[in-house]
């Protein structure tokens, strides 16, 4: 598989690239669906597959030997095209992307790359933020999408697993995480139908629920996850009519991680990763659990469902009318 520098300049066959590419330019600066399409490569140069999101498709839970991640989107790049590595792998995800970070940062750095496929999985992370709005993910998701899709890419879209759940929370704390997640995924779900993505249905997918296919977070997939990933993206594109060749390997080909390996990585860092993105949630998930603690007891929790569902309606009509 070949992959590319941030400006699309080709770099080392299978080296690894950087996790955190920079701000390509202003946020002022980030064109609307309906903005001309910027210079691409030229007429000679390999097809990209330009992925963006956050840490899932960064690759974390996928280690490189020498450093670094791998995950799905290296896999799936190495299928993608009428022969094994002839499509050309841009990796622009970067932890804790929020859905508005992949629209004003992400988006513009992909355009200029001119991809013939990119990748739009995020939004969990926005789950997992006290100031969580539906509107504003599926505003961001909205225009991500629209772009890529006016500019000629396929575009990849995935449902996902709620974080609550994947975490075994007591129910008052997953319970609110879980609406959100139902938000985001109703949001991505509609998006990709408004503009003809390929979708994966990952929320409800049987190999969420095992163990082996979760890293030691619980957050993202183990190698196995991955690959099982690329290969659930590779029968969508198929099932889509699209080239591809062969299916990515669903057999691993590094070690597990050890039991004393899995902890290491908790204590050096995973707790700090989990710190990081939930000190901004704990004391509005705290008022969230009293709240559902409290509609529990009287038997009146179907109304914070309700308002969900209100407000993901209310953010989708705010979408209006597909523009050309």
């Amino acid at each position: 598989m070949g992959t590319e520098t941030k400006d699309g300049t080709p770099g080392a066959e299978g080296a690894a690239r950087p996790n955190a590419p920079e701000s390509p330019g202003p946020e002022s600066s980030a064109p609307r669906p309906s903005a001309p399409r910027p210079p691409g490569p030229t007429p000679s140069a390999p097809p990209r597959f330009v992925a963006l999101g956050d840490s899932l498709t960064e690759g974390l839970g996928d280690p490189l030997p020498g450093g670094g991640w791998r995950g799905w989107a290296a896999l799936l790049a190495e299928a993608l095209g009428e022969r094994p590595g002839s499509v050309r792998l841009v990796n622009l995800a970067e932890s804790g992307a929020l859905a508005g970070d992949v629209a004003e940062r992400q988006l513009p750095a992909a355009r200029l790359l001119a991809p013939r496929f990119a990748s739009l999985v995020v939004g969990a992370n926005d789950t997992l933020r006290a100031a969580f709005d539906i509107a504003e993910v599926a505003a961001a998701l909205d225009r991500a999408h629209g772009t890529l899709t006016a500019d000629g890419a396929v575009v990849l879209t995935a449902c996902l697993p709620d974080p609550g759940r994947m975490l075994g929370l007591p129910a008052p704390l997953a319970r609110p995480l879980a609406r959100r997640m139902r938000a985001v995924n109703t949001v991505v779900h509609a998006v990709s139908a408004r503009y003809g993505g390929v979708h994966l249905h990952l929320a409800d997918h049987r190999w969420v629920a095992d163990r082996a296919c979760w890293s030691v977070d619980r957050l993202h997939p183990s190698e196995r996850g991955h690959r099982l990933l690329a290969h659930g993206f590779h029968a969508a594109l198929t099932g889509a009519g699209l080239p591809a060749g062969p299916s990515p390997a669903l057999t691993p080909d590094g070690p597990p991680p050890t039991r004393t390996a899995s902890a290491w990585w908790m204590a050096t860092r995973g707790t700090r990763w989990v710190a990081d993105r939930c000190t901004d949630l704990l004391p509005g998930l705290l008022a969230l659990a009293w709240q559902e603690c409290r509609h529990g007891l009287a038997g009146s929790g179907r109304l914070l469902d309700a308002a969900a569902e209100r407000a993901t309606r209310t953010a989708l009509a705010a979408l209006g009318p597909v523009r050309p």
